[in-house]
């Protein structure tokens, strides 16, 4: 069965090329920054810029009259507009800093998918415009780069409906999506302009004080420091990065009813009351049973929950903590934050409605034969579609991470710290502990990048696009080889005549 037609590219390309217009828009941003500085890389922006809004426009234009959009549209362009975002930012990169392609993709994938992995060895010399970039990367993609563009460029109702949960978002502040997504950038911008003055009374500049807010709020983590926050040896830095981070975990549908319940509401949610414990108990742990810094652990412990990937003691030093913190540390990164919120991973919400399907097969086999079983979390009824998704994507991301670590150690890499940073990859973390990215064989990058991508999308929406290029290509086999064996025939029809 035929399950993309050609109607379906054209409907694709068409809103496809209204996020690419958006892309190219808010990626000129940085030029303020170089302005600002005196840089002259605005040129290296404006190329790639501008050909994201032409290409952008001629298909939003071109293709116009194809938009009755579907969910398998969505799920199509999802992944596509990722890699589209991920491509301009490696242009501009390539431009500005004369960078190998892999070095830049997998940079600026990262950034998107708030990984916080670095192919830089320092990033101190590089230009502010670039660095803004990077964090404004992480802040965009901390929502998600057609949410954030959906919200601002499609009024339809029913096509933002689509493309909202083809980002694997499913919760709702407001009936409506565009009310949604609304009152999303309203929450998201007071909590950014309180981390930046935050930030600034503390004593940061305020250049620091921006990047910093949007690499922790989008729990990205990647930093304008080589020593990332540990750079600023100030608790109070560490504080109030540790508060963005939890805050940038938990779900946007919760910070809304936290402003109308005044409090109560974050306090029932079950996905941060868990957060909270898990950080407690984890804390406690390593704390108790190593010579670490209570601030370096619930530091860490904190950023390995949140996928953040931020960190006061540099890589180096983490490598060296015992085994068993960084098997905690994994652990932590493979859980994640809750759904609807700005982290990657699995995310509690998942990890909870998988152990409650265990659960329940058990009380399967003990139970009589024909006894009705329901299970709930938080007082809703979770169905067995529910269980079966959890499942396989716990299944498919711990396949994904099994793949990239046997190319990692059929390379010579370490196995334990290479299952560490594939873990960190997959999940968007972004800690490191080893050889620096820059080193790594041109294949490990990309598997890396393919990663950082398919954790982000929560795998699915590319498994989607995969499967509608197999067709794709499969039809126009078919098709050519259709016509191919129709003309041989004609050609003998004419001979014998």
């Amino acid at each position: 069965m035929k399950y993309f037609r050609s109607t379906d590219i054209l409907v694709t390309a068409h809103y496809l090329g209204m996020i690419m217009e958006g892309i190219g828009i808010v990626l000129l941003l940085p030029i303020i920054v170089a302005l600002i500085y005196q840089e002259n890389t605005y040129i290296g922006f404006l190329i790639p810029t501008l050909l994201s809004l032409g290409i952008g426009y001629i298909l939003n234009h071109k293709f116009k009259k194809y938009h009755k959009l579907k969910m398998r549209h969505g799920m199509i362009i999802s992944p596509l507009a990722w890699l589209w975002a991920s491509l301009i930012g490696a242009f501009i990169m390539m431009i500005c800093l004369n960078l190998p392609f892999e070095n830049a993709f997998l940079e600026n994938m990262s950034a998107w998918t708030g990984s916080g992995m670095t192919t830089f060895l320092n990033v101190e010399i590089l230009p502010n415009s670039i660095l803004f970039l990077r964090s404004l990367e992480q802040w965009l993609g901390g929502l998600g780069v057609v949410i954030i563009f959906i919200g601002i460029l499609i009024r339809n109702g029913s096509a933002a409906s689509k493309l909202y949960e083809s980002e694997a978002r499913d919760e709702r502040i407001k009936p409506s999506i565009t009310n949604t997504l609304i009152k999303t950038l309203e929450i998201y911008g007071i909590y950014t302009a309180m981390g930046i003055i935050l930030y600034i009374i503390v004593g940061l500049p305020i250049f620091d004080a921006i990047n910093l807010t949007f690499t922790s709020l989008s729990t990205g983590g990647m930093s304008i420091k080589n020593m990332n926050v540990g750079f600023y040896h100030n608790t109070f830095v560490n504080i109030i990065t540790i508060v963005l981070m939890i805050l940038g975990a938990v779900s946007f549908s919760v910070h809304y009813k936290v402003i109308k319940t005044k409090g109560i509401a974050i306090l029932k949610d079950i996905q941060f009351q868990a957060i909270i414990i898990i950080i407690s108990i984890a804390t406690a742990i390593i704390y108790f049973t190593s010579n670490i810094k209570f601030m370096d652990i619930i530091f860490q412990v904190t950023s390995a929950i949140t996928t953040t990937g931020a960190n006061i003691p540099p890589g180096s030093q983490i490598a060296l903590w015992p085994p068993a913190i960084l098997i905690i540390l994994m652990i932590l990164m493979l859980i994640g934050g809750s759904s609807g919120s700005t982290v990657g991973s699995i995310k509690i919400i998942r990890i909870i409605t998988f152990l409650k399907g265990i659960n329940l097969a058990v009380l399967g086999q003990l139970s009589p034969k024909g006894r009705v079983m329901n299970t709930k979390i938080a007082g809703k009824t979770i169905t067995d579609r529910e269980i079966k998704e959890a499942s396989t994507y716990i299944v498919l991301t711990l396949i994904l991470i099994i793949i990239t670590w046997i190319f990692m150690v059929a390379y010579g890499y370490e196995p334990f710290e290479s299952l560490f940073n594939v873990i960190s990859a997959q999940t968007n973390n972004g800690v490191w502990i080893g050889p620096h990215h820059s080193t790594l064989p041109t294949l490990i990058k990309y598997l890396l990048t393919i990663d950082m991508w398919t954790g982000r999308l929560e795998i699915i929406p590319v498994f989607v696009l995969v499967r509608s290029i197999y067709e794709i290509i499969t039809s126009n086999i078919k098709t050519g080889s259709k016509n191919l064996k129709k003309r041989i025939y004609n050609k003998k029809v004419k001979t014998k005549i």
